[in-house]
């Protein structure tokens, strides 16, 4: 049985949707102010909680920060119950982390629609999470394990007394040693990026300081030096276009964020697309947005992958054996997303692919 908490000062809305939500099976648990309603929460630990946005004392938006920012709780649904439709006491209850808006008075309709609608996202949640347990099961240890088997069957060989290696098997064994350490260390630090970078979503302040902490000078060359390391990085230097016309810019976001975000961008652009065929990186101003367009002619994806793109996700791993756990593209969707920019993906099987990133200009 769901449980679910009502907080709200009015006996009458106690009364009449307490006895609503029992009549259709839930755990009702009341309280008629804020203070004793996160007392509540924290002791039984409700699926769901419904909470009145007026209230004397302590009002629906403090309720909310208190249950966001305890371990306990951070993660109930939480959803607002409140007489007044004014658009920014929504944003503010979204800013700190509600889950849905419902405005009083409200039908039985309404309230069962959007009560429904959130065990919904819940199970959806949780069957992303089950989808990351097994990705996460299968890659991380092929990964790790991969990597250190190479890296203890090069030191092996150089340790054995058996035949003394040359100096170009050395040089072989030694290059093979620092790739395959350089492979674990950038899984480790993605799982690390990927890490915070949820702690970062969950918290609102952390959002806010994040765009308003940074400013990334010259953004269009820093992307284009981005593009030819990568390249270069890759031996691909005669298989970029690059085209970049524009100069002076300046992005709320920092440099390391901005250089990680084309930096996995072109990496997958470069991974997944064959030697010889062309890489284009074309670098823009687009009324007051800095648009940045990655198109390969590489592998490409089909509707339903690109739909699905998620963390931790590789697409026919078990076809292609691609190297990495699939946090690239997420983690960059999101570096983007939380600096206020857009990233579209349009891909075709077998065709290629085309990322299309915009971030608004600073202008002051």
């Amino acid at each position: 049985m769901k449980k679910i908490l009502l907080i709200d000062d009015s006996d009458y809305i106690i009364e009449g949707t307490s006895s609503l939500l029992g009549f259709e099976g839930y755990d009702v648990l009341t309280a008629n102010n804020g203070s004793a309603g996160v007392t509540l929460a924290q002791q039984h630990l409700p699926d769901l909680i419904i909470c009145d946005v007026s209230m004397p004392e302590m009002d629906g938006f403090e309720v909310l920060k208190k249950l966001r920012s305890t371990k306990e709780t951070e993660s109930v649904r939480f959803m607002f119950l409140t007489a007044r439709a004014d658009k920014s006491d929504m944003r503010q209850g979204m800013e700190y982390g509600a889950d849905d808006y419902l405005i009083k008075p409200f039908t039985v309709e309404e309230l069962l629609s959007a009560i429904d609608a959130q065990w919904k996202k819940s199970e959806t949640i949780q069957r992303g999470f089950e989808e990351i347990k097994m990705n996460v099961t299968y890659a991380l240890p092929h990964e790790f394990r991969t990597a250190l088997n190479q890296i203890i069957g090069s030191a092996t060989f150089l340790r054995s007394d058996a035949a003394p290696p040359d100096t170009e098997t050395i040089n072989e064994l030694s290059t093979d040693i620092i790739a395959s350490a350089k492979r674990l260390l950038k899984i480790t630090e993605n799982f690390l990026v990927y890490a915070q970078l949820e702690s970062i979503t969950a918290d609102p302040n952390a959002r806010k300081s994040l765009t308003s902490a940074y400013r990334s000078n010259e953004a269009a060359a820093l992307i284009a030096d981005t593009a030819y390391s990568k390249a270069e990085s890759m031996e691909r230097s005669s298989d970029l276009a690059l085209s970049c016309n524009v100069e002076g810019i300046d992005l709320a976001i920092s440099s390391e964020n901005l250089n990680k975000i084309f930096e996995e961008l072109l990496d997958n652009a470069f991974k997944f697309s064959t030697a010889g065929t062309k890489v284009n990186v074309d670098i823009m101003l687009d009324s007051n947005d800095l648009t940045i367009t990655i198109a390969d002619s590489g592998r490409g994806m089909n509707a339903a992958q690109v739909a699905g793109i998620g963390a931790y996700k590789q697409f026919d791993r078990m076809i292609h054996e691609q190297q990495g756990v699939g946090l690239g593209l997420v983690i960059a969707k999101r570096l983007v997303e939380l600096h206020g920019g857009r990233m579209t993906i349009n891909s075709e099987e077998g065709t290629g692919t085309v990322i299309q990133v915009a971030f608004p200009v600073c202008t002051g």
